[in-house]
């Protein structure tokens, strides 16, 4: 059996291996085509800049302060993302315990998830103040309803026959939230924060956009404004880089957690 364990093992390590391999490969043809478009002119390097290019304006700014935007950016949407998770979780589990209130909140939940929540930014701005509060609240509105609307639906759908296994046992409804529907909803649960990750950093660009005086977001409107491409194309990469790097820690945050629930069953 263990045998058979090692080889499946293997065999999942060596798949995992081509398809990084196959991922990298895949980035560095379109840098190189991208490079090869614009060196040619066969695309315009001053509106999409090149590789090249946004390498030295990388230098170039990594002297200066691309380093405090770039930790800006990522506290801001850190912080935004951990409230709206548990805000959102906090949220869902309080529906779960009360049905009605479920009921009563869904079409409106639905309404609010519908609604562009960067034509708040205004509003937000008034009601949180013109800085880095109006910012993660930004974040904070557009993760939180999508937070909600998959938990409640993952609660919901939880298997009745692992509940009411657990109901025969006179559990009550505390206990059959801790032990069932909790574990049970565990991917649903990781699911949501890596849709959360991208979310999050949507509104704090936006927020960026309207408000902010620091972040890869005011060096993206700043650039736009002056016509420097290279350093919006490098800020938009360097976003690109921010999401997979929190995109992954919440892999490996999952993949911790479903080893402490295997190991503990």
């Amino acid at each position: 059996m263990t045998v058979y364990r090692q080889q499946y093992l293997d065999k999942v390590k060596k798949r995992k291996s081509r398809v990084l391999a196959v991922q990298i490969a895949l980035v560095v043809m379109f840098l190189f085509l991208w490079e090869l478009l614009t060196m040619f002119e066969l695309v315009d390097p001053f509106i999409f800049s090149s590789p090249s290019r946004i390498a030295r304006m990388t230098v170039t700014m990594a002297q200066s302060d691309l380093g405090y935007h770039i930790l800006i950016t990522v506290l801001e949407t850190a912080i935004g993302f951990a409230l709206g998770v548990l805000l959102g979780l906090a949220i869902a589990v309080w529906l779960w315990f009360c049905p009605f209130a479920n009921s009563v909140a869904a079409p409106y939940l639905v309404v609010l998830n519908s609604l562009p929540k960067i034509a708040l930014g205004p509003v937000i701005i008034v009601w949180a103040g013109a800085g880095v509060s109006a910012i993660i609240v930004m974040a904070v509105a557009i993760s939180l309803v999508v937070t909600v609307l998959e938990l409640s639906g993952g609660f919901a759908t939880t298997d009745a026959a692992l509940i009411s296994t657990i109901k025969s046992f006179g559990a009550n409804k505390k206990q059959i939230f801790a032990k069932v529907v909790l574990p049970y909803n565990l991917p649903v649960l990781f699911q949501s924060l890596k849709v959360n990750i991208g979310l999050s950093l949507v509104g704090v660009i936006a927020g960026e956009f309207l408000v902010s005086k620091a972040g890869l977001g005011y060096l993206i409107v700043y650039a736009g404004q002056v016509f420097k491409m290279d350093l919006v194309m490098m800020s938009v990469i360097i976003l690109g880089v921010i999401a997979f790097v929190m995109y992954r820690i919440v892999s490996a945050a999952r993949q911790i957690a479903e080893k402490k629930i295997n190991h503990n069953t």
